[in-house]
């Protein structure tokens, strides 16, 4: 899966990855919510979140279970920072109030981009064997 870096000056790095998440709260008239969604980006204290059906108030507190790539799962409760009520995208801007330790050793750091070496092309190769050639004569 490709990710990207998005560089927020208040937290650190914030990575672009998509994990499932399931988020529970408490609306102020007391009705319990479960709501399942997904992460759009993850930083070293938050996380902006997809959640499709419902969205949390600004300021209230949410369980937050997130599954990560290789399928390990962290709970951590968050404070909502910010909604973004589009109809088509709603988003939850969410920061962690504990647990970031864990957070970054599980969530954060895993989503960090990946550089990967890049590829030999037929000129590189064709000049490792030229200079295995000289080292033989």
């Amino acid at each position: 899966m490709p990710r990207q870096t998005e560089v927020d000056p208040r937290s650190g790095p914030r990575y672009l990855v998509s994990f499932e998440v399931r988020a529970e709260w408490d609306e102020p008239g007391g009705a319990h919510i479960l709501s399942e969604g997904t992460t759009e980006n993850v930083g070293p204290e938050g996380t902006l979140v997809h959640l499709p059906k419902k969205l949390p108030d600004v300021g209230s507190r949410v369980r937050l279970e997130v599954q990560s790539d290789d399928g390990k799962k962290l709970q951590v409760i968050a404070e909502v920072l910010r909604i973004e009520r589009n109809p088509g995208h709603p988003l939850a801007a969410l920061q962690l109030l504990g647990e970031t330790d864990e957070w970054r050793g599980l969530i954060w750091e895993p989503a960090a981009p990946r550089v990967a070496s890049p590829m030999p092309t037929e000129s590189d190769e064709d000049e490792e064997s030229e200079d295995d050639d000289e080292l033989t004569n």
